[in-house]
């Protein structure tokens, strides 16, 4: 079995204490700023205060690791491991993706960063992946290119509560948002690897549940080759209310009969910090054949 170390970031929804559950796996915390004060991820800052925050003030953002951070860590673990593969973010999300492979042209070879476009549950099924890999004996950079192969099987569509925070970051106009908010509009973004996008609107957030079911069956019958447990794995993510994502997992296994081992999970602070509390999201990724 290779000797190799497993490095993300808490993006993924990974937290350190599920990842030392695992046989070496590492997540280095993203940076929460409020005002002057820089928090991390999982560490010092939870979920609970940061919906706090994010709903009372305004000079709240995300930012990604300093680059000693990401070094020290690589430099601690190839004391005992040959090889390390790291799994930032989606280089369309973050620009911690090109600082972690402009850091590695200094390992000779040892550090592998995939910028395979996942982020959140996607990207946490990419560390699973690469656990599966690396277990079955794969390189560093057989692992690195196997994820980068498979970068586009994966999908999230997201219902957002309110269009606040997406005119608060620029992501709509204050027109659009004034019309939406009248109209009751509940929008749905979708991730498809390298940016949060807009997909469809809904009247009420029912039929936004039922859109994300519908977009997500399209996608695993006409782009991953069938919406069936042996062939993807079913995940729910969720901003701040972890009840009605069960709720919605519920439906979501109604839809899907047959997948058992959905996982629901709260979607990521860079992610939350543009979409604000009370946003649902279902994604899909294909399982990986050795």
């Amino acid at each position: 079995m290779s000797n190799i170390a497993v490095v993300t970031d808490s993006n993924s929804g990974l937290l350190p204490e599920e990842a030392a559950l695992l046989e070496d796996v590492y997540v280095i915390p993203m940076p929460v700023i409020i005002g002057s004060d820089t928090f991390y991820e999982g560490i010092d800052i939870t979920q609970q205060r940061f919906y706090e925050v994010l709903s009372t003030r305004t000079d709240l953002s995300t930012s990604q690791p300093s680059l000693s951070d990401v070094t020290d860590l690589w430099d601690k673990l190839l004391e005992d491991h040959d090889e390390v593969v790291h799994i930032p973010m989606s280089s369309g999300l973050s620009s911690a993706c090109s600082s972690a492979q402009m850091l590695a042209n200094d390992y000779d070879g040892r550090v592998h960063v995939v910028n395979n476009q996942r982020i959140s549950v996607t990207q946490k099924r990419s560390v699973y992946d690469a656990i599966l890999l690396r277990d079955a004996g794969r390189s560093g950079a057989k692992i690195k290119e196997h994820l980068e192969r498979v970068k586009y099987e994966s999908s999230i569509y997201i219902m957002v509560d309110t269009l606040y925070y997406l005119k608060r970051g620029g992501r709509i106009t204050p027109a659009a948002a004034a019309v939406g908010t009248a109209l009751k509009i509940k929008p749905v973004l979708q991730i498809q690897g390298e940016k949060l996008d807009g997909y469809t609107v809904a009247r009420t957030v029912t039929m936004a549940r039922t859109k994300m079911i519908d977009a997500i069956r399209k996608d695993m019958k006409n782009r991953f080759g069938g919406d069936n447990a042996d062939n993807m794995h079913l995940d729910i993510a969720y901003t701040y209310n972890d009840l009605v994502a069960e709720e919605y997992k519920a439906q979501v296994m109604d839809a899907f009969p047959g997948f058992n081992d959905i996982n629901v999970d709260p979607l990521s602070l860079s992610v939350s910090c543009h979409i604000g509390p009370g946003s649902l999201a279902v994604a899909c990724s294909k399982k990986i054949t050795l």
